[in-house]
């Protein structure tokens, strides 16, 4: 059941890092002394009558600066990585106690959920409609035309209350033509409780156990 409702809206080296880093200077030093052995060996055992080009040589160590290039290339980017991450999760440690609002699917544990529709342009009449889980309709009811937040009690239509867990909701519209128009995520606010960086993507726990990326979290507001 749907119901009008209103709402308040280090610095670190990174350079340094990587090129001094033990396992950076380990695989150069191997790469060196293999490239060196290799030089001599032909050095050693070239035809008199048709000596190795000087070119060849240069060409080699051309070779090898490129190598050299790429390992430390490499090492910095994941120095890099680590840095932005951390730095990262720095900045997202003041999220935690706060409210996030997401498109993703949230906890219903019984409390009334503030629902913020998106109309979708055109819109003559439109409707909200929940989702849980599993992607199963379970709600279904009438909105006005208008993007002021409503509230939804986890109670169906016909009265019946929905389990408690975590469920999405959507805005289905129809223009004034009677056409379907595409439809748009509504919006909801929830207490995020933990911050994670889990590879290249930082992610928030909402309270309940419900998580989005943190490029999701499209407003932050102080608890109510």
């Amino acid at each position: 059941m749907i119901s009008p409702t209103t709402t308040n809206s280090s610095n670190v080296s990174v350079a340094g890092a990587a090129a001094g880093s033990p396992q950076a200077q380990a695989v150069l030093s191997s790469d060196f002394e293999t490239f060196i052995n290799m030089l001599t060996t032909q050095a050693k055992y070239q035809d008199p009558l048709e000596p190795l080009d000087s070119s060849e040589y240069a060409a080699q160590l051309a070779q090898f600066s490129m190598v050299e290039q790429q390992v430390l290339s490499n090492d910095l980017l994941t120095a890099l990585t680590n840095t932005l991450g951390n730095s990262t999760m720095g900045q997202m440690a003041g999220w935690i106690g706060m409210e996030g609002r997401t498109t993703a699917p949230v906890t219903f544990d019984s409390t009334p959920i503030a629902v913020l529709p998106n109309p979708p342009i055109g819109a003559k009449s439109m409707e909200l409609v929940v989702y849980d889980a599993q992607g199963r309709e379970v709600d279904r009811g009438a909105l006005p035309v208008s993007s002021n937040p409503i509230v939804w009690a986890g109670v169906r239509q016909d009265g019946s209350p929905v389990p408690a867990g975590q469920y999405r909701f959507e805005v289905e519209a129809i223009d004034s033509g009677g056409n379907p128009l595409q439809a748009t995520a509504a919006s909801t606010y929830a207490r995020i409780t933990e911050v994670q960086n889990i590879g290249s993507e930082a992610r928030v726990i909402f309270a309940g156990g419900a998580e989005a990326p943190a490029s999701s979290i499209i407003a932050l507001r102080e608890a109510i």
